[in-house]
């Protein structure tokens, strides 16, 4: 009895290797049409070449490594959508909110004032924090928190003169008393979210009115 000249394990094995399609075609076997095929190759071998025990469980266990990926693939896909829905309710939260993020530059409305906070390095005696306008002249001096971690501070817009500050983009930069010497302090700015953006790099991505897009990491404070 003469046996098949095209292994069909062999060829099922070859098909699913690439198993990048979410679906079978009508190309591909599955579980029903390998087993199938195995009890049709195990009936029609020539009982003086019977196939090797060895080579059987190495086709099976091959057959089960496919599989296994794409199950593990199916699975995969499944994670990444829940997360993804997860991440566009989290997203949406942010709307509306305030968020302290890293920044030194931002603009200043006819009303109101500029809100941030500083993270004080440990040993700082005393803070000064400065307000410069678009052609980095002084416009404020103000002595800022010198308690260590995250402290507050805000601008109320008015100038070392009294007078209102005109409208524009001003620079905070914050200088702390460490030890004796001078060390520079990033501060950071209070804006509000105006939208988010999900990124397929970056995740949640987060439109701020006044310091531009910054990722969820970004992120010091939810006010």
């Amino acid at each position: 009895m003469s046996t098949a000249s095209t292994d069909p394990i062999a060829a099922y094995a070859a098909q699913t290797q690439a198993a990048a399609q979410p679906k079978k075609s009508a190309n591909n076997l599955g579980i029903d049409e390998f087993l199938t095929l195995m009890t049709a190759q195990l009936r029609n071998q020539d009982p003086f070449k019977a196939m090797d025990p060895t080579q059987f469980l190495g086709q099976l266990a091959q057959f089960g490594t496919v599989s296994g990926i794409q199950e593990m693939q199916d699975a995969f896909a499944t994670l990444s959508d829940s997360m993804r829905s997860s991440q566009v309710l989290e997203g949406a939260s942010m709307v509306g909110r305030e968020v302290l993020v890293q920044g030194d530059e931002i603009a200043l409305g006819a009303e109101g004032g500029v809100r941030g906070a500083l993270d004080i390095p440990s040993g700082a005696t005393a803070v000064q924090i400065n307000v410069l306008d678009a052609a980095s002249q002084l416009v404020r001096r103000m002595t800022g928190p010198s308690t260590s971690g995250l402290s507050d501070f805000s601008w109320d817009g008015m100038t070392d003169r009294g007078e209102r500050a005109a409208p524009g983009a001003y620079t905070f930069e914050a200088i702390a008393n460490v030890g004796g010497q001078a060390v520079s302090v990033e501060p950071l700015l209070a804006s509000r979210v105006a939208s988010v953006t999900l990124d397929s790099t970056r995740g949640i991505v987060l439109n701020t009115n006044d310091l531009g897009e910054h990722v969820l990491g970004d992120v010091r404070r939810v006010m």
